[in-house]
């Protein structure tokens, strides 16, 4: 997550979740139950149970947020924003090690599921750092402005003007 759920006096985003350990919320058909909850100056990392209410199955999910990325604007650092990605690859790679022989799905999943307020501008912006990131790390090359137009044919608007003018890759890899 993206976004905090207030910002300049405007909810940006529902409280689905507790902000406490031991807090519960009804959330549509779900119970989501705080299980834990570790704050750090840029991000914050919550464990949640999630409970249907129908069937009563559960899931834990963890849920990182990452709190000083202001509203149409971009990270004031960009070694920040980067360890919170690796965080959330860790955490990604965690889970599927937990998974063992049972996830039949692609090897780099359990999927990531990324929002913020509308689902575009910073939403976009990590999903695309997290892309061309990963293709650096592959293959040694990137295009971004390819990375772009693909994730924007897919998401009208992604990637905000004011973020691609102001996040350069030579700012993100230090």
């Amino acid at each position: 997550m993206t976004t905090r759920v207030v910002e300049r006096g405007r909810t940006k985003c529902a409280q689905y979740w507790g902000p406490e350990p031991g807090d519960e919320v009804q959330s549509g058909g779900f119970i989501v139950t705080t299980l834990e909850v570790d704050t750090n100056p840029d991000y914050t990392v919550s464990m949640l149970l999630l409970t249907n209410n129908k069937t009563g199955e559960t899931r834990e999910v963890c849920h990182m947020r990452y709190t000083v990325w202001p509203d149409y604007g971009v990270p004031q650092s960009a070694k920040a924003l980067l360890q919170f990605l690796s965080l959330v690859r860790q955490q990604q790679s965690k889970l599927l090690a937990s998974r063992g022989d049972t996830w039949v799905g692609h090897p780099r999943e359990p999927p990531i599921i990324v929002h913020c307020s509308a689902g575009i501008g910073r939403t976009g912006t990590f999903c695309i750092l997290d892309i061309c990131i990963s293709r650096l790390e592959d293959t040694k090359t990137v295009d971004i402005r390819g990375t772009v137009e693909k994730i924007r044919a897919q998401r009208a608007y992604s990637l905000q003007y004011s973020n691609a003018r102001s996040v350069r890759l030579g700012r993100l890899v230090p």
